[in-house]
């Protein structure tokens, strides 16, 4: 019987995957389209913000429901291998996608110390923090060993909504 290998050191490959070419697609977007380059990397940014919020939207209501399962129950067991794939084959990836092209962005176009960016990179900040305390359910539920009841989960799915909007409205706005 074949042992299935750490998740967590296949999601931390496909995440160093995810950078590295992130960083080569960018270096030949960048060479190719040369002053247009911006909105290419522009749109390959918003591109990685959609998946990564999609999953930020979705993983809680599947933890929702996967409170509702019993351990060990085929349900149960399904609800761990859909939460794995979210995380570590979108959500991560998209997540190191847009830190990267954001990040180039900001420095390429000059907003590293706006006050809008800062603002924006706070939130920023903190919408990752939340990926990773999702990334700590995923492996306790994995482990069955979630304590939180579905009720949590319901409340903390409105974070990452919450967070989206007051990004938005600092990039598009840009108030200060």
């Amino acid at each position: 019987m074949a042992v299935a290998s750490d998740p967590s050191q296949s999601a931390g490959k496909r995440a160093g995957l995810a950078l590295a070419v992130t960083v080569a697609v960018t270096a030949a977007v960048v060479l190719i389209f040369g002053d247009s380059a911006y909105l290419w990397i522009k749109s390959i940014h918003v591109v990685a913000i959609i998946a990564w919020m999609a999953g930020l939207l979705y993983l809680p209501r599947l933890f929702i429901y996967h409170c509702d399962a019993p351990v060990g129950s085929v349900q149960s067991e399904t609800f761990k291998v859909m939460e794995r794939r979210l995380l570590t084959i979108i959500m991560t990836p998209a997540m190191v996608i847009a830190w990267v092209l954001g990040l180039w962005l900001a420095y390429t176009g000059g907003h590293l110390w706006s006050g809008w960016f800062i603002a924006k990179f706070a939130l920023v900040v903190v919408l990752s923090g939340v990926h990773g305390s999702f990334s700590a359910a995923v492996r306790a539920f994995d482990g069955d060993s979630n304590i939180k009841p579905a009720r949590h989960w319901r409340m903390v799915n409105e974070i990452p909504t919450v967070l989206m909007i007051g990004i938005v409205i600092l990039v598009v706005v840009k108030p200060f």
